[in-house]
């Protein structure tokens, strides 16, 4: 049973029970409906303790409802009817109590909890905002301002922050239930206070309303789900509660059928599914304590950081001690920016820093449980590094790379123990990018492949299997999408026209500006090798800029120019005329007809990358471009548009 009920002397004490994270679907809402109603008619009831089964309290309606109509009950209504309960309904939270969870806690007349509690409305990262009256009792439990942190910018409150703004009544150990109970009884005694719904508030001075469209504008990145939270926030401060529940449950229908909620939905699931797939449930992963970085650039600085900040030791090698310091100066300056921005204290940076051994050579290699070599992108080099490697490592160290285009079993050849190798392609910069390509071989064991989707959930990263190819998934198609760029550009389409209708799309820069930010000549030395073996490349605008001496950014000018010390792009002339000679006639395009050629050359290698075998699934492919190359979210990623786009010519 989703919904159970157990009497203690006067006292329901009701559990929901619908695993794994007790969302509240169809048959949830019945039940409490219909509970709501049987207590107030029964005499022997007080009142209602209202909790959830295991670690969390309700983690949030049911998602996967969400591409059906909606179907009555309507949570509201279940809310409301708890809410003007004869019988005062306790809620008692241990955990998530998350979205529709914390809409049905705020209906409960009062809220106790562990101090594992955490509470958040995160339904804009849906795509939608809170449909059950989270905009309207929220404020009033705990004011305006501290309401639109929660409501429109996804803030989390703690248990500690929740009794001090006065959406908790009350702290309790655990046992929860049993002082849960005691606190039910003695509050019975106590004039309640009146329902969130129903408590007076003040309306803000205008000034809040102005700066907080600003700061939520500027953080939204076109998505449309944070503005409209404030407004129906505002509406129901505005215009009474009566307003705002109506214009909350109408904003939220119509931006739960939009296409921003259905991709955002689209990515839910392919995260929640990333970190487990199917063929290595249940097989356990190595223990993983101490961890090796072989190259102290700024790769593999980045991913030195992002160990540490996962609670490894790391013993990070470099070939002399000026690169020692370098490291060691590279990895304390991204911890004390992240001091800088209050994500750590100067203690937590301390003891980052204490779990950082640097060497000079292989030395300490012996201890390490995982070794990830990061170092240049040469396959010599490589080589080199692990034929070191599988002579100083224990046999069961795993053995990892971090190359980006090269084919790892090129690199293994000849390493002892080749079922503990495995590609893992981190992405710049590695303590921030989220995505994490793993490369298995043919030979890599099943616990060592569980052992790097393990790492990716430590790390806080999303991890996705790619097959053997030149650029795994993510590269090869940035390869055709930069490809299809030119190509536009060479028809006589404007380098910046190109760019703008991509940042308009969503995008933080066009192919072009990254290009310049990230240096032309990284690309001009993969086709030089590739020309160099003897292959077929032609010669393209960005390899005739390369050789002029563009690089990008780096040397003050690529497909742009660049002022000393500014960023910001600039319109060329002399790039221009440099590529000149494989351009042809100005050739004037709409915006979304530019997005429109680059989405299909985006989808169209995607889709050899799945009838290759390179990806498992379309939603894997997404991921790596939203988490790795910058596609907006809330466009889904270019196999979701793809989809979207064969359902609308249907």
């Amino acid at each position: 049973m989703t919904v159970s009920v157990d009497i203690d002397g006067g006292v329901a004490i009701v559990t929901i029970a619908n695993p794994p994270v007790n969302a509240i679907n169809r048959t949830v809402r019945e039940r409490l409906l219909s509970l709501a109603q049987e207590f107030d008619g029964d005499p022997a009831i007080r009142t209602v303790v209202l909790t959830g089964v295991g670690a969390l309290f309700v983690a949030g309606a049911d998602i996967a409802e969400f591409d059906r109509p909606v179907e009555p009950p309507f949570l509201p209504d279940v809310i409301a009817r708890i809410e003007r309960a004869g019988k005062p309904w306790i809620a008692a939270i241990r955990g998530a109590a998350l979205g529709g969870g914390l809409e049905l806690a705020l209906g409960c007349r009062l809220r106790v909890a562990t101090g594992t509690a955490r509470f958040a409305l995160p339904e804009v990262n849906l795509g939608i905002i809170p449909g059950a009256g989270g905009t309207q009792r929220l404020p009033r439990a705990i004011g305006v301002a501290e309401a639109i942190r929660v409501v429109a910018e996804n803030h989390t409150v703690d248990a500690a922050e929740a009794v001090r703004l006065g959406l908790v009544d009350a702290l309790i150990e655990e046992p929860l239930l049993p002082g849960a109970i005691a606190f039910a009884r003695e509050v019975l005694e106590k004039t309640l206070p009146p329902p969130s719904l129903d408590r007076p508030l003040s309306a803000p001075a205008q000034e809040v309303w102005t700066e907080a469209e600003k700061r939520i504008a500027s953080r939204a990145k076109g998505a449309s789900a944070p503005l409209q939270a404030l407004e129906a926030l505002k509406c129901g401060i505005e215009q009474g509660a009566e307003a705002g529940l109506a214009r909350e449950r109408s904003t939220f229908l119509s931006l739960r059928g939009s296409e921003e909620a259905a991709a955002l939905r689209h990515l839910f699931f392919a995260e929640r599914a990333a970190l487990r797939p199917a063929d290595i449930r249940g097989i356990a992963p190595r223990p993983v304590a101490t961890a090796s970085v072989v190259g102290g650039g700024t790769m593999g600085s980045g991913i030195a950081a992002a160990l540490l900040n996962a609670g490894l030791s790391v013993v990070l090698v470099e070939q002399d001690a000026a690169g020692v310091s370098r490291a060691r100066d590279t990895i304390a300056g991204l911890f004390e920016a992240s001091r800088r921005r209050g994500h750590i204290t100067g203690e937590e940076l301390a003891e980052r820093l204490g779990r950082l051994e640097t060497s000079i050579g292989y030395d300490g290699m012996e201890r390490c449980d995982l070794v990830i070599e990061a170092v240049f992108e040469d396959l010599a080099v490589k080589r080199a590094v692990f034929a070191a490697l599988g002579r100083i490592c224990r046999p069961d160290a795993i053995l990892a790379t971090n190359t980006s285009y090269i084919d790892p079993r090129l690199i293994a050849e000849g390493l002892p123990g080749p079922e503990r190798f495995l590609g893992l392609h981190f992405f710049s910069p590695a303590q921030i990018m989220k995505l994490l390509e793993i490369v298995p071989t043919p030979e890599t064991a099943p616990d060592v492949l569980a052992t790097g989707f393990d790492l990716a959930r430590r790390l806080g990263k999303i991890p996705v299997r790619a097959g053997i190819c030149d650029g795994f998934i993510g590269n090869r198609i940035l390869r055709r999408f930069r490809a299809e760029a030119e190509t536009l550009v060479r028809g006589g389409v404007p380098i910046a026209a190109v760019d703008a209708a991509m940042r308009s799309f969503g995008f933080a820069m066009g192919p072009f500006e990254m290009q310049d930010m990230a240096g032309l000549d990284i690309a001009f030395l993969h086709r030089e090798a590739a020309r160099a073996r003897g292959e077929p490349v032609p010669d393209l605008p960005g390899d005739l800029l390369v050789r002029a001496g563009r690089k990008g950014q780096k040397t003050g000018g690529g497909w742009y120019d660049y002022a000393p010390g500014d960023r910001r792009p600039q319109p060329s002339a002399e790039a221009e005329r440099i590529i000149a000679p494989l351009i042809g006639p100005r050739k004037d395009m709409a915006g979304e007809a530019i997005v429109a050629r680059l989405m299909a050359a985006m989808a169209q290698e995607g889709q050899a990358i799945l009838e290759e075998g390179i990806a498992a699934s379309a939603a894997d492919i997404d991921l790596v471009e939203v988490h790795g190359y910058g596609f907006p979210r809330r466009r889904g990623g270019p196999m979701f548009q793809l989809g979207r786009a064969d359902v609308n010519h249907a």
